[in-house]
């Protein structure tokens, strides 16, 4: 007798990062935010990965890069 398939449960949605703090507008001299928006290498997580909309990510996504020029935050590691 085959065994039964179980019924999957549809994951729950990440929440909101940015909404939970109240935060309508990213800054780029906000490091201490943009911070848990990068992986321990330097590189930009993925919106999938921190729960932001398509337009937040692109916000973070820029404020990150004018922080790093601003040499606020660092530029991904070159691992070899």
């Amino acid at each position: 007798m085959p065994a039964r398939a179980r019924p999957t449960r549809a994951p729950r949605r990440k929440a909101n990062p940015l909404k939970a703090r109240g935060i309508e507008h990213v800054d780029w001299k906000d490091a201490a935010l943009l911070r848990t928006f990068i992986s321990d290498r330097g590189k930009i997580r993925a919106r999938r990965v921190t729960g932001l909309t398509g337009q937040q990510q692109r916000q973070v996504a820029v404020a990150i890069r004018n922080a790093r020029e601003m040499a606020l935050l660092p530029y991904p590691h070159a691992g070899r």
